[in-house]
């Protein structure tokens, strides 16, 4: 396990982007040879996804050969709702990047078979592969996704039921109006994450800093789902100064000593400029007579 402590939010959000993106050019995805991404929603990642949109628009980073898997959606909330989950992800990372369609798959909250729904939604995880690298985020209470505290460790994509901690936190999504927020959700599960091939956990400001510490120097935990990820064989934690104050000083120390490592994983920062350069001059012919 790695746990990437940076000073503030925005610094976070960049090493985050940055491991991204060297870690989809480094797998050189192609036609037939996708990179397959989880992604998370709420206001954590958006720094993260305005950094990848500037590596696209700089002509850095392509996403024509990646396909995404989305961790939750809302029960009930129209698609095109302005915070739907399609919409959160359409508006602030999608349309602005090179993304086909085809391969943005988000669980649909208002099936008529809402199960069928989450039971088609691992048959795409399978049939791509599984995924290479999920990102999440938690809540305050260590949830990953929508998997609440008393989620199953080994829980599969289902529909699950809120916790008021977490109607509460998304109510200022919904004008503070408890009412207007769902109250249940469509999410991946555990056991879902924990079979991707990495996991990379964005944890920043002070309010998650309990989590943090129920991550990290506790054992693992149902009641706190995040604490699940100790048992990955890749996990990054990346973290801002802020998430890190119930953490032992200790502990902070330690891993921040091997930030010097650690950043050997962002630094060089990689290219698909680079990679055509490269194909450009292993296709010309050498000189002869």
């Amino acid at each position: 396990m790695k746990l990437i402590i940076l000073d503030h939010y925005s610094q976070a959000s960049e090493w985050a982007a940055k491991y991204i993106r060297n870690r989809i050019i480094q797998f050189n995805p192609g036609p037939d040879k996708y990179f397959t991404l989880g992604l998370p929603t709420g206001s954590t990642p958006l720094g993260c996804y305005q950094k990848l949109i500037e590596y696209y628009k700089n002509g850095d980073l392509s996403f024509k050969y990646v396909e995404t898997f989305n961790m939750d959606e809302y029960v009930g909330l129209p698609r095109d709702h302005p915070e739907s989950y399609h919409s959160f992800m359409w508006n602030n990372f999608f349309k602005h990047i090179d993304i086909h369609p085809a391969h943005t798959h988000i669980l649909d909250g208002n099936a008529a078979d809402l199960q069928a729904e989450c039971d088609a939604f691992e048959e795409k995880i399978k049939a791509a592969g599984g995924i290479e690298l999920f990102v999440g985020g938690i809540g305050p209470d260590g949830h990953i996704a929508f998997n609440e505290p008393g989620s199953s460790l080994v829980s599969r994509t289902r529909v699950k039921t809120l916790a008021m901690d977490t109607i509460l936190a998304n109510a200022r999504f919904f004008d503070g109006d408890l009412a207007k927020v769902p109250t249940m959700a469509l999410t991946v599960g555990v056991g879902t994450v924990m079979d991707a091939r990495e996991v990379m956990i964005l944890i920043t400001g002070a309010h998650k800093a309990f989590a943090l510490y129920k991550a990290i120097e506790e054992g693992v935990n149902h009641m706190w789902t995040v604490s699940a990820f100790q048992q990955h064989p890749r996990t990054v934690f990346v973290c801002d100064e802020d998430a890190t104050l119930e953490l032992k000083v200790k502990t902070v120390k330690y891993f921040k000593g091997l930030m010097l490592v650690h950043n050997k994983l962002v630094d060089p920062l990689y290219s698909i400029k680079e990679k055509e350069t490269e194909k450009s001059q292993s296709s010309k012919k050498p000189y002869s007579d």
